[in-house]
This record gives C-alpha cells, sequence and structure tokens, in this order.
C-alpha cells in the first residue's frame, strides 16, 4: 500500500498523537498512574453542575434538541449561538462584530488546522509561512500541514526572576515580517508556559502585522471573557485584522469539541466553506446546550467567580509544591500567569527532555517533553531539551507526588 506525502506524514508519529495517547491509555501492569501530561482542565463541581443543568433542560426541550441535533446546522454554526455570542462580545467589549464575525468549528485544534492552512502554504510559487513570534508555543501547531513546512518560529529573551522563576519575553528588536510571512501567531495564554504577552507586546505584534498587510491570530484559548485563566492584567482587542480563537474546552468541556473564531468577513466566510467541505457543519450541540449562559451573561459569572480563582489558587500551590520537592537542584518555573501548567527547566540537565520522558513513564509519570513545543526553530538551542510542560488541572496529591517522583529523577542524573 502507498500512502501519499500527506499520509506519510502521520504514519511516523506526533507530538499532538503521543500526548493523545497518554492521555487515554492506562498501563497494563495496574501501577499508579500520575498523569501531569494532556490538557485536561480541572472538573469544578458549581461549573460541572451548571452545564449539566443545561444539558437537562436542552433535551428537555423538543423544538431545540430537534433544531440541533435532528437538522445539520449552518456550516458556519448554531446560528442562536453565534447571535448569542456576538451580542456578548458587544456589550462587553463595544466591538463592532455581527454573527457575521463568528464562526464555529470542531474544536480549536481543527480552527487552526483550517486556518493556518488558509493562509499558509504555496501562493504563486511563493512558500508562504506562519511566524510564531515568541517560542516556545503550542504543541498542536505543528503537524497541521498539507503541503510544505508552515512555521517560522522566534526564540524570546530569557528573564531570570526570584525563587526558581523565570520568564519568557518578546523579542522586540528581532521582529521582522518578509514577503515569506502569511500570518503572525500567538497564543495568550501561553500554552505551554503560562505566559501572558503584555499589552504592548501585543500591540507590537498588532502593528507590525498591520503594516505588512498579515493578519494576527490569537489562540485565547486560555484568555478572557471565557474560561479566563489568567491572573495578570491584559486586554482582550479585536479588529479587523486580528483573528481570535477560543473555545469551550477549558470551560470543562474538551468532549464537546467546540472551537470559535472571531475574524473579519472575509475569513469567516472561508472557513464557512472549509467547514462545508471538511465537516458539513460544525457540531451544534454544546452551542445549543449552552446558549442560554452566554444569552444572560451567567458563563462570565462561572469564569470569574469559579474557573480563574481555582486556578489562580492552584497555581500559587503548584509553585510551592514545586519548590519543595525541587529545593537544592538546578530547576526553575516560568512564573504562571495564566493557562493550567507548570513549565519547568533544568538548564543542567544531562539528557533530552524526550528522554527524561521515557524516564518518568518507568516511574509512571506523564508529562509531556519540551522539544515539541518549538514549531519552526529548527535552528541548536540546548533550550528547547531542557523543559517540561506539567498540567496542574488534576488532583492536588497526584499533582504533589509527581513532581517528587520527577525531582527524585532529575536528582539520579545529576
Amino acid at each position: 500500500m502507498q500512502f501519499s506525502d500527506f499520509g506519510n506524514k502521520f504514519r511516523g508519529g506526533t507530538g499532538i498523537a503521543e500526548l493523545m495517547h497518554d492521555l487515554a491509555n492506562l498501563p497494563e501492569d495496574g501501577r499508579t498512574l500520575y498523569r501531569l501530561g494532556g490538557g485536561n482542565p480541572a472538573q469544578l463541581p458549581v461549573v460541572s453542575a451548571a452545564f449539566a443543568q443545561q444539558f437537562r433542560a436542552y433535551a428537555d426541550n423538543p423544538v431545540s434538541f430537534s433544531e440541533s441535533s435532528a437538522s445539520y446546522s449552518s456550516a458556519q454554526g448554531h446560528k442562536g449561538f453565534i447571535r448569542s455570542l456576538a451580542r456578548l462580545f458587544n456589550q462587553k467589549y463595544g466591538w463592532p462584530i455581527s454573527h457575521a464575525n463568528i464562526a464555529l468549528t470542531n474544536g480549536s485544534q481543527n480552527a487552526f488546522f483550517m486556518l493556518f492552512n488558509l493562509f499558509g502554504g504555496k501562493t504563486d510559487g511563493i512558500a508562504r509561512k506562519i511566524l510564531l513570534p515568541m517560542s516556545p508555543e503550542y504543541i498542536g501547531y505543528e503537524d497541521v500541514s498539507v503541503d510544505i513546512p508552515l512555521f517560522i518560529s522566534q526564540r524570546p529573551i530569557i528573564e531570570k526572576l526570584d525563587d526558581q522563576l523565570f520568564k519568557y519575553r518578546l523579542d522586540k528588536g528581532h521582529l521582522s515580517v518578509s514577503d515569506q510571512i502569511a500570518a503572525l501567531c500567538v497564543s495568550r495564554p501561553t500554552n505551554p508556559t503560562g505566559n501572558v504577552l503584555t499589552d504592548n507586546e501585543v500591540a507590537v505584534l498588532d502593528k507590525l502585522a498591520v503594516d505588512n498587510n498579515v493578519p494576527l491570530i490569537i489562540d485565547n484559548a486560555y484568555g478572557a471573557p471565557f474560561p479566563n485563566i489568567i491572573n495578570v492584567p491584559a486586554t482582550l482587542s479585536w479588529h479587523d485584522n486580528i483573528v481570535l480563537s477560543m473555545s469551550f474546552s477549558k470551560l470543562g468541556l474538551p468532549g464537546a469539541r467546540t472551537g470559535i473564531v472571531v475574524a473579519n468577513e472575509e475569513i469567516i466566510a472561508a472557513l464557512t466553506q472549509m467547514n462545508a467541505v471538511m465537516n458539513l457543519s460544525p457540531s451544534s450541540l454544546a452551542a445549543a446546550m449552552l446558549q442560554p449562559l452566554f444569552d444572560d451573561g451567567a458563563v462570565l459569572d462561572l469564569c470569574e467567580q469559579h474557573i480563574r480563582p481555582f486556578y489562580q489558587s492552584r497555581s500559587e500551590d503548584a509553585l510551592g509544591w514545586f519548590r519543595q520537592s525541587f529545593n537544592g537542584l538546578p530547576a526553575l518555573a516560568h512564573k504562571p500567569e495564566g493557562s493550567i501548567f507548570l513549565w519547568l527547566w533544568f538548564p543542567e540537565l544531562p539528557v533530552s527532555s524526550a528522554e527524561l520522558y521515557q524516564r518518568l513513564k518507568q516511574r509512571g509519570v506523564i508529562i509531556v517533553p519540551g522539544h515539541y513545543f518549538f514549531p519552526g526553530l529548527d535552528e541548536a538551542w540546548d533550550h528547547k531539551n531542557q523543559c517540561i510542560r506539567v498540567n496542574i488541572g488534576g488532583d492536588a496529591e497526584e499533582i504533589k507526588r509527581g513532581l517528587d517522583l520527577i525531582a527524585q529523577e532529575i536528582r539520579t542524573l545529576s
């Protein structure tokens, strides 16, 4: 059997596939497994109860149930939910948007597959790329190309802070956009690091994109106004040249596979056509179920009163557990300004992050090795192999024990 070049990309394994395999598979020997990899959000009782209530109400309403489950939605997505979301953005931010500026997708991973291939790839014989202005970036970007490798990435400035912390900052002095660049993309808060680009850094990128007539794509999966897992001041902006991506996943519903794109009408029209070809239409079940929470703004209260405070408290606790476990070791954590992860850096690590990942699996600890998070940064850089991502959304005791086991392994390697 002979596969295409595109098909062969997926036969040799990918970082995101390895991550999802670890999420879904239990050890066969019955060992305790400490699941610190993956991106599963915390299951917060108040939030889960609110969603369950909406699900029951939806199932009991024969009209809404029939409209969204027994019929295809528009290829753009569930029209009622899209209008509700447009009103919410108008009221909260004063953005001049309508339903024509929003499309739904089957998860934000699906959205980025479409967006990156909408802009990047071969155009009139020119290989057009997506610029990631500050590595590390999301593992799921790496393998979405249907044609040429899509990414060019730039190193950050690393600022060491007190208390075993460090922070990545945008290297403004080396930013440039050539004719080869089709779009800029950043995540904010950043997956994997928890970094939040400052308003000034976003303004620099925004101006660079506008001046070069390319879109600025902002992956807002952890940002405001939902799920609002962000612990520092940050302004969410939008205009015709910005593409925002959001989702239901970090609200606590990754199984809903519902992504949201806010963009100008030309981009939304293109995504609608791509949805029709790839999916016929995106799933409308979760959008229909949760629409009442967006109609009255209750979803924002859930985020502000429950989701954001939980993760802010958890990140503070996780830093304390990290410092206790790694006391006396050459280990630093990126300052957690948002998202649901700790990004750990071991500057003297004598093995690669990939080998550390395998060693930790033998101890029953699942993390994500850092080398996957540098798409488009092909230059040799030791830092890429000295970092790991740890999910802090799970059981507290599991996280504490997992961090202890990671520290034990680092000590054996020192």
